[in-house]
Formats: C-alpha cells, sequence, structure tokens
C-alpha cells in the first residue's frame, strides 16, 4: 500500500483550495477571490486503487504565504511552516498570472529534498508563449520539481496532476480509516461555509476582521439546529455587518443556510448574531480560545 501526506503550499489567491476541492472531489475549502480566505490547515482524505495496489492521500490545504502583519497571520504561518516539514510530496501553487513566490519560500522548497510538483494554476487565463515562459522559469527556480500546467477551475490536467502524485507517494499504511474523508468535524464546516458568505458580501476590512464561533449545533433526525456567534474587532464593523435593520445580517444567514442545507444533506435552521470582541486577531489567549494553535 501506498500511502502520504501531500501538502498544497503557495501564495494568496492562486487557487489552492479550488485544486484541493477537485483533487479530493469534495467541497472542503471555502472558495472566495479575495486573499486570506483560508486560516486552518484542512485535510481532504482520498482513497483508491492504482493498478491493484491500495493508496492513500492525505491532502493538506494551508493558509497562502504571506508576511504576517498580527499575530492571528503569524498562526497562520505556523501551519503553513508545519505543513512545508511533514510532507511526504509538496504540491507547490503558483499561477500564470504573474504570481511571484518570494526567493525565501522557493529556497526552503529546494533544499527540503521532499519531491515536489510545480504547479501552474488559471492556464486558462494565460497563452501559449506566456505559459512556455513560466514553465521555462520554473523549471530555472526549482530544477528538481516537475512543473503541471493546470486549471483547477476547469478540471484540466488536474487527472495528470492527480497520476504524478501517486508515483510520488512512499509504501505505507493508511493513516485515517477507509471512511474517513477529512479531520474536520462538522462544527468547523458551519462556521467556514458562514465565513465564506461574509467574505463574499463585504469589502474592505470586514472580511479579515471576522471570527464565526458555533455556540450550538443539534442534529435531529430531520434537521440540524445551529447557533453561530460572529466576531468584529470594533463596534462600527457590527453595524456594517449586520446592515440596516438586519437586512444584511439576515442576507449571510440565508445564503449559508441553503449552503450547509446542500452539504449536509438535510434542512438547517441558523441563528446568527454579531458581538465585538477587540483586537482578537492579535491576542494570544483569544486566538487560543477560537482554536488557533502553533503547529
Amino acid at each position: 500500500m501506498k500511502s502520504g501526506f501531500v501538502n498544497i503550499l503557495g501564495n494568496p489567491n492562486v487557487g489552492k483550495s479550488t485544486l484541493m476541492n477537485v483533487l479530493v472531489g469534495e467541497r472542503l475549502s471555502i472558495i472566495t477571490s479575495k486573499a486570506q480566505t483560508t486560516r486552518h490547515r484542512i485535510l481532504g482524505i482520498v482513497n483508491g486503487e492504482d493498478n491493484g495496489d491500495k493508496f492513500q492521500i492525505v491532502f493538506s490545504d494551508t493558509p497562502g504565504i504571506l508576511k504576517p502583519a498580527y499575530k492571528l497571520q503569524e498562526k497562520m504561518m505556523d501551519v503553513v511552516h508545519g505543513a512545508m516539514g511533514d510532507a511526504d510530496v509538496i504540491v507547490f501553487v503558483t499561477d500564470a498570472d504573474g504570481d511571484r513566490p518570494d526567493d525565501v519560500t522557493i529556497d526552503k522548497i529546494r533544499k527540503s529534498g521532499i519531491p515536489t510538483l510545480l504547479v501552474i494554476n488559471k492556464i486558462d487565463l494565460s497563452t501559449q508563449e506566456k505559459l512556455e515562459a513560466l514553465v521555462a522559469t520554473w523549471q530555472e527556480r526549482l530544477p528538481d520539481a516537475q512543473v503541471i500546467p493546470v486549471s483547477a477551475k476547469l478540471d484540466f490536467n488536474v487527472r495528470g496532476l492527480f497520476d504524478e502524485i501517486l508515483k510520488r507517494l512512499p509504501e505505507g499504511p493508511a493513516f485515517y480509516p477507509e471512511d474517513t474523508l477529512t479531520d474536520k468535524t462538522l462544527r468547523f464546516f458551519a462556521s467556514e461555509i458562514i465565513r465564506e458568505k461574509i467574505l463574499r458580501t463585504y469589502d474592505k476590512e470586514i472580511p479579515y476582521s471576522v471570527e464565526v464561533v458555533i455556540e450550538s449545533y443539534r442534529e435531529e433526525p430531520t434537521i440540524d439546529r445551529i447557533a453561530a456567534l460572529i466576531y468584529v474587532t470594533r463596534d462600527s464593523q457590527k453595524g456594517i455587518l449586520i446592515g440596516h435593520k438586519g437586512e444584511k445580517l439576515k442576507r449571510i444567514g440565508t445564503h449559508a443556510r441553503l449552503d450547509l442545507e446542500e452539504f449536509l444533506g438535510k434542512k438547517v435552521f441558523l441563528e446568527l448574531h454579531v458581538k465585538t470582541n477587540e483586537n482578537w486577531r492579535d491576542n494570544e489567549r483569544k486566538l487560543k480560545n477560537f482554536g488557533y494553535e502553533t503547529q
């Protein structure tokens, strides 16, 4: 049997989460056009057979690599550094639209000795001439890595990437039971789906100042009852998020409920409240309470 950790790394907004979801075949990571959408390391586990041999791939979606401006981002980068160190295979994602990862990160990957696949995503937005130039550049920057152009959005050449991952997977026993899809709970996915709707609804500082906590989650035979608390850093943000007569919060709740019902395959009753929690992004104790631990 083959098994291993395949960790997906890269700059913000290059399509890591979209690629992860396509590779796993399930929507596990939230996706928006905004950078810093992913805050946690999310596992997606794929079991199968290849020419009669069983395999288990444990994919990891990780936050985008950035220079931290506050403690929350420091925690996010701890996740990235941990993923860079414990990978059996690194899938480093860049894009065909001008993404330029820093030399320090590339140097760490080059010196790690870990089998690496350099994925150029979003090739549907590029020309053949530009793509050929990018491939040549990456072959020079990471000479030991195989460069693989894909379009995760269009599911183009993702199967080819998957096959290359299988070739590099080490032999070993499974890490998780065969019916396990992820390490995250329903509470986690509920909070992420709500946060995704906030990211899609608001601009500027609101999406990056928000944390969603599930206060209660009660499963019943025909309906799940979920109560969530949305934290912001300032009272002014609270008013913006709620909107006139609660209209914006109601809209977020409706969109989140519909997504949750599709995700869970059953009816959902969703209750949302907003509360100010000043400076939570820079407070070690508050971050720990919200589940941000050093990896």
